[in-house]
């Protein structure tokens, strides 16, 4: 049985409803400081302030009931259920949610493109939980382990616990930007840092660079590319345009000494200057000031099943820099060993996230601008 959801109902109550969601709050006894915290901050930087997640359950028992009482009851957390997958019929109202077999959850997260998939099946069944997995790390799902897999936490080196009603839910890595306090403070510095570049330089430097763009030869002044941002929401990423006009821009990676680039755009290039127009990506929040890199579509297509966790790096804003390319992975990445080395940087980053750690990327990343990267061109 096929189901599809309509993906306008993804996000709910923008920021302008803060006082009837603080209502309904209110009649449903469930207010507490960190609610109006959360919502608060949603608001003032330019959040919606409940984002519904998709979720479904695969496999049954208690902790999948308990799941499943969890969203019907607190909405106003952001999770709605859309469903429980599993081999045998489900007794109970349960049973009426079940829509097919363990195998077909996966059609069906892709389909309905699914934030988070919760695994109850028994520990006896670990090669079909390590399929699941390997599934959603793929697909930028998130993976949830409920106690009745519980024998086989230890296997997927669960860093992180939360709960949900009564039911402990693991996760399989720690996620500091899972808190909305934590995203908040990312998203108030992404505002107050893009602003701040947008009105004191770019302003003036804008021109300039526009006008030595154009001279170089013909063609736009920007080069816009679609990428893949936070849980795989495409969206237009700019650039100053720094190669001559070439059927190749979309499908080759630029290379050392590469006759596409101009000598205008050389010098983009080895100054980050050619990134400048990302600010305004930042400010509209496609992107952050630090992050994984947004790497273009084709080579998300190349590598997502063939490099680990490679679509991990997706469930947070892609940035203008990010750890790996502090570390050395800046630019083109010759080899798959190469892409693999800059995937485990960013998902380090991911799970390891501080606002300290943030700031110190971006000092770093000026302290290479300032110095010759032997990576930039």
């Amino acid at each position: 049985m096929e189901k599809t959801l309509d993906p306008n109902e993804r996000l709910i109550v923008p920021g302008a409803e803060l006082s009837a969601e603080l209502s309904t709050l209110l009649r449903s006894g469930r207010t507490s400081l960190q609610h109006v915290q959360t919502g608060i901050t949603k608001v003032l930087t330019f959040e919606p302030l409940t984002t519904v997640k998709d979720l479904i359950i695969v496999g049954e028992g208690p902790a999948a009931e308990e799941i499943f009482q969890y969203c019907e009851d607190q909405t106003v957390r952001g999770y709605r259920f859309c469903g429980i997958f599993n081999d045998e019929p489900i007794e109970g109202l349960l049973g009426k949610q079940r829509f097919g077999d363990v195998e077909a959850a996966k059609a069906f997260a892709i389909q309905n493109r699914i934030d988070i998939l919760y695994c109850a099946l028994p520990g006896t069944r670990r090669a079909e939980i390590t399929d699941l997995m390997e599934f959603c790390e793929r697909n930028t799902i998130r993976f949830r382990v409920i106690p009745s897999a519980e024998s086989f936490i230890p296997v997927v080196k669960t860093s992180d616990l939360e709960f949900h009603g009564a039911v402990p839910v693991s996760k399989i890595r720690k996620e500091p930007l899972d808190s909305a306090f934590a995203r908040g403070v990312k998203r108030a510095f992404d505002i107050a840092f893009s602003l701040g570049v947008i009105l004191f330089i770019f302003t003036w430097l804008f021109p300039i660079l526009a006008m030595l763009v154009k001279l170089s030869g013909r063609g736009p002044v920007f080069f816009k590319q679609i990428r893949l941002g936070k849980d795989n929401e495409e969206f237009v990423c700019w650039k100053f345009r720094s190669m001559r006009m070439n059927v190749e821009a979309d499908s080759k990676q630029a290379t050392k000494n590469d006759p596409r680039v101009t000598a205008v755009g050389r010098f983009l290039r080895k100054s980050n200057l050619d990134e400048m127009p990302q600010f305004i990506n930042v400010l509209f929040g496609h992107m952050s000031i630090v992050g994984p890199r947004p790497h273009p579509l084709r080579l998300n297509d190349q590598y997502r099943d063939i490099i680990d966790k490679y679509m991990v790096r997706h469930f947070v804003r892609p940035g203008i820099t990010g750890w790996a390319q502090v570390s050395g992975f800046r630019g083109e990445t010759r080899t798959p060993e190469l892409m693999e080395r800059r995937v485990e940087l960013d998902v380090w980053y991911l799970e390891n996230w501080s606002f300290w750690l943030d700031l110190r990327i971006v000092v770093k990343t000026v302290t290479n601008m300032l110095s010759k990267d032997a990576n930039a061109y």
